[in-house]
């Protein structure tokens, strides 16, 4: 069943990085952006906050689980496989947040447009378009890694269905 584990974490990832994508894709399409009232602020860059699926704690919690069980049952096979059948379970990676950026919004005078301030500042939107670049080569390269990781563990599943004449 450690195949299945393994597709679950590669699919995870892929589902968390297609989220990563869209959100700078959603960047880039508004880094132009201005305030669109007096005083309001412009579209402010998301960024997407990526967490295990597992709490520490409750890795932790399953490890002192084992070690009791290890200590007190004398192993045989069905002993060992429900010890470690769960081992992997629900693991992976979630989006755990989208927050915005803190970085400042980037002035821009203009003293005779209706939504300037009192010092004929619009404010435009705090995207970067080459740091949006960057993550979204990154985000690419992750997903395409993810890939290749579900398309190893599909050969492998392959081939031990191959082996077992199933």
């Amino acid at each position: 069943m450690a195949f299945i584990s393994s597709l679950d974490m590669a699919a995870s990832a892929l589902s968390a990085q297609r989220l990563r994508i869209d959100i700078d894709l959603q960047n880039i399409a508004h880094q132009e952006d201005y305030n669109t009232e007096p005083g309001g602020d412009p579209y402010c860059r998301q960024l997407v906050v990526f967490s295990e699926k597992k709490q520490f704690s409750e890795v932790l919690d399953k490890y002192a689980e084992m070690a009791n069980m290890q200590r007190t049952k004398k192993y045989d096979r069905g002993t060992y496989y429900l010890a470690h059948a769960n081992k992997y379970k629900d693991a992976g990676v979630m989006v755990a947040e989208v927050i915005e950026d803190d970085a400042p919004f980037v002035p821009v005078y203009d003293p005779t447009n209706p939504l300037a301030d009192e010092d004929g500042y619009i404010y435009k939107s705090n995207v970067d378009n080459a740091k949006e670049q960057m993550d979204l080569i990154a985000a690419q390269r992750s997903y395409e890694a993810n890939i290749s990781a579900m398309r190893a563990v599909q050969s492998m599943l392959s081939k031990a269905m191959t082996l077992t004449g199933k």
